[in-house]
């Protein structure tokens, strides 16, 4: 079995330990990414991890950077060089880089993955080609039950598995046998933006008390603005802001944690999606605390704490509640590890995505 996967997210180093178990399945697995993705953050540039057993290609990109609009010119090349009996979409069915691809799969069987959990209605040509889309390809994956359920209400009646994109390496992030001795220190991963609610963890840590310290791992355009508010709020010397590190360095990011927060608000047109970093934490042994955006709740299940979104006071007091309760502390480790261990490794994400292709190859045309 021949896949070819078009996929940007793999062009993060930690990723591809999925696309090495997807070839020692026994697929024929060529991936094709971008040297580069740029977004608020800046420019992340192609790392090359976990590359054994299988193709991965950097190919040009067109419009980098404009998440409906880029698009990959040679992949029709890529195509006609692989033959492959399956093309695997990494990419939403109202993306330009979608609509191209299956354009050109030269009749292969195709598949898209989303992560879209709100259902949002696109002026044309967006409409017209999310239409297509779904009523062409062969097979689509979402992310979470909500993005499933989104797709089912557009229209979409084929072939539908609920797989997160990436699941997290247990073999790189992995608990220390211990909880350090250093002040509580909380940690937020992610992007610097108005949505991941930075500002309200900000306003959290300030009401803790006690000896505390907050790390943020990120870059984004609300970098200089969370800098003024931690100044505002007498702070300041309390909280490091790190910037964004290559893929591979976050295990040891996580091991300067001792919980990890996620205070995510809804916007109109955006919830949280998944939340990869609670997971990541989780399989670092670093409890979690989440609000109940979007997935949230759906991924620390009862491996952490999910507080109301917005709700400052909330948070502050179930941070307090994890520094100060050590059984409980030490239950949340334990009960994390187990849950990304039962649900969320490269190994089974992997695993489901194989049985997923096999069910294309016995599909009747």
């Amino acid at each position: 079995m021949r896949v070819l996967m078009l996929s940007k997210a793999s062009l993060v180093g930690i990723y591809q330990r999925k696309l090495e178990y997807i070839a020692a399945a026994g697929v024929d697995l060529t991936v094709a990414v971008p040297p580069a993705w740029k977004d608020e953050r800046g420019t992340m540039r192609l790392e090359r991890a976990f590359t054994t057993g299988y193709t991965l290609i950097d190919i040009t990109i067109r419009w980098n950077g404009r998440f409906h609009l880029h698009y990959y010119p040679t992949f029709p090349r890529l195509v006609h060089t692989a033959a492959p009996d399956i093309v695997h979409i990494d990419e939403e069915p109202y993306n330009l880089a979608t609509w191209h691809a299956l354009q050109n799969a030269r009749g292969a069987r195709t598949l898209f993955f989303s992560w879209q959990n709100i259902h949002r209605r696109y002026p044309p040509p967006f409409s017209w080609g999310e239409q297509w889309v779904l009523n062409t390809v062969d097979h689509a994956i979402a992310g979470t039950d909500s993005a499933a359920e989104v797709w089912r209400q557009k229209g979409y009646t084929g072939p539908l598995d609920v797989i997160p994109q990436f699941g997290v390496d247990d073999l790189l992030f992995t608990p220390t046998a211990e909880r350090p001795p250093r002040p509580f220190t909380v940690g937020y991963v992610g992007r610097l933006i108005p949505e991941k609610g930075v500002d309200l963890l900000l306003r959290a840590v300030a009401q803790l008390g006690g000896e505390w310290c907050l790390r943020l791992v990120g870059g984004g355009p609300q970098r200089r603005p969370m800098e003024q508010l931690a100044a505002e709020l007498g702070i300041a010397d309390r909280v490091t802001f790190v910037a964004q590190v290559p893929s591979a360095q976050m295990p040891d990011q996580y091991r300067t944690m001792d919980v990890l927060a996620l205070p995510s608000r809804t916007r109109p047109n955006w919830k949280e999606q998944f939340g990869r970093v609670l997971v990541e934490a989780m399989a670092s042994g670093v409890p979690v605390i989440g609000s109940d955006s979007g997935a949230i709740p759906d991924v620390i299940g009862e491996a952490g704490v999910v507080v109301p979104e917005g709700d400052v006071t909330a948070l502050a007091n179930a941070l307090r509640a994890l520094r100060d309760d050590t059984t409980r502390y030490n239950h949340l480790r334990t009960a994390g590890h187990a849950r990304v261990a039962q649900h969320f490794t490269h190994r089974q994400v992997a695993a489901d995505t194989v049985r997923v292709y096999e069910q294309m190859m016995t599909m009747t045309r």
